[in-house]
């Protein structure tokens, strides 16, 4: 402990450039904070969705290149014993007016899909219209009640009606006849994926074993297919890696720019106090002793500007949680399990960050240090 506390005291003696090191690393906590906590929000949603459809398997392209199956799949899962119904689906990102964007899901007018949905106003579209419904929040960012008509992508649409979902993925997004969105986004006779409900297992079987047959005889019905669970296609759908990615990446590149910070700050402590550091090998301080004095201010670095990195990401969730856009998937708080993540990331930054200069430090010759000007 004795070591911790000099470490503390030689932070402290460095106020500015201290306050800045931890400014910087502040920020790459802060962003991995929110931006990580939202993806995972966002993933929770997917799931959250197809728990409240009743969805067990999405029988999606084996391929990353091709992401579209073809609907004509659809009758051989049907046919197939273990499968109660089979609904294809069509999902897109669209461009409703310049300043709002929303998913767009095309959905047959009897998927079960559409059973949990509760109708606020109006009713659910009708065979092939051109009608949609919309969730209640994206309907009030519209401004849009049933009856009204609107346009996407240059057709009009009249809106047959506003309904609550079981996800924010649905209260914030727009539903149609699966055929006009096919038209929309240039999908004539593809589908994004089938969402699948099984038959109840049979007795003496569980649900595990039921769910892995079920999925065996899906793929051999339709080579170049694979039948995911729901749990497993909210975690890599396209839509949450996409999120995931780019939560990561702009974190990294935050976090690396604290690192960058923390090692100037601590070659410079070792270059000012070289004869400092050469005075305490004089007394007789082992290499490994002053290798662990610069690890401790590093680590002490990355632990506090962690902790202050860990408030930021706080109430920048708190601020999403807040935002009319982002109310219903941002959730206000952050996990335990993703709190220790953010500080072990700092902690282990801080160390990274200050293997070097305690290497460097440590190398120093006595003499040679106590010669140092």
């Amino acid at each position: 402990m004795a070591l911790l506390r000099i470490a503390l005291i030689n932070i402290a003696r460095r106020r500015l450039r201290t306050s800045l090191t931890l400014c910087g690393i502040a920020v790459g906590v802060s962003a991995f904070v929110a931006l990580v906590g939202f993806s995972k929000s966002f993933e929770r949603e997917w799931l959250k969705l197809y728990q409240s459809e009743g969805t067990d398997l999405a029988v999606v392209q084996r391929t990353f290149l091709n992401t579209t199956v073809d609907e004509s799949a659809g009758d051989k899962i049907r046919a197939l014993p273990v499968v109660a119904e089979a609904s294809p689906v069509v999902i897109n990102l669209m461009d409703l007016t310049p300043e709002v964007n929303a998913l767009a899901y095309g959905l047959a007018e009897d998927s079960y899909e559409m059973a949990p949905l509760q109708f606020l106003e109006g009713r659910t579209f009708r065979g092939e219209q051109a009608e949609v419904i919309l969730g209640e929040v994206l309907a009030g960012n519209l401004g849009k009640k049933a009856g009204d008509e609107m346009e996407i992508q240059g057709a009009s649409f009249r809106v047959a009606g506003v309904f609550r979902g079981g996800s924010a993925l649905e209260t914030g997004a727009v539903m149609m006849p699966i055929r006009q969105l096919q038209k929309l986004a240039d999908l004539n006779g593809k589908v994004t994926a089938f969402h699948v409900r099984l038959r109840p297992a049979p007795a003496g079987q569980t649900a595990e074993e039921h769910l892995r047959q079920a999925r065996a005889a899906i793929e051999k019905a339709v080579p170049g297919l694979k039948a995911v669970p729901a749990g497993e296609r909210a975690h890599n759908n396209q839509f949450v890696s996409f999120a995931r990615s780019i939560a990561w990446g702009t974190s990294l590149i935050a976090l690396l720019a604290g690192a960058l910070g923390i090692a100037n700050t601590m070659a410079m402590a070792v270059f000012e106090r070289t004869r400092e550091i050469g005075i305490l090998r004089a007394l007789g301080w082992r290499r490994w002793r002053v290798m662990a004095l610069i690890q401790w201010e590093a680590a002490a670095l990355g632990l506090i500007g962690g902790m202050a990195g860990l408030a930021g990401g706080w109430g920048a969730l708190r601020l999403l949680a807040a935002l009319p856009m982002t109310a219903n998937i941002a959730v206000g708080s952050i996990s335990p399990l993703h709190a220790g993540e953010a500080l072990a990331i700092a902690l282990l930054t801080g160390l990274a960050a200050g293997a070097l200069p305690a290497w460097r430090a440590a190398r120093l010759s006595p003499v040679e240090a106590l010669r140092h000007d």
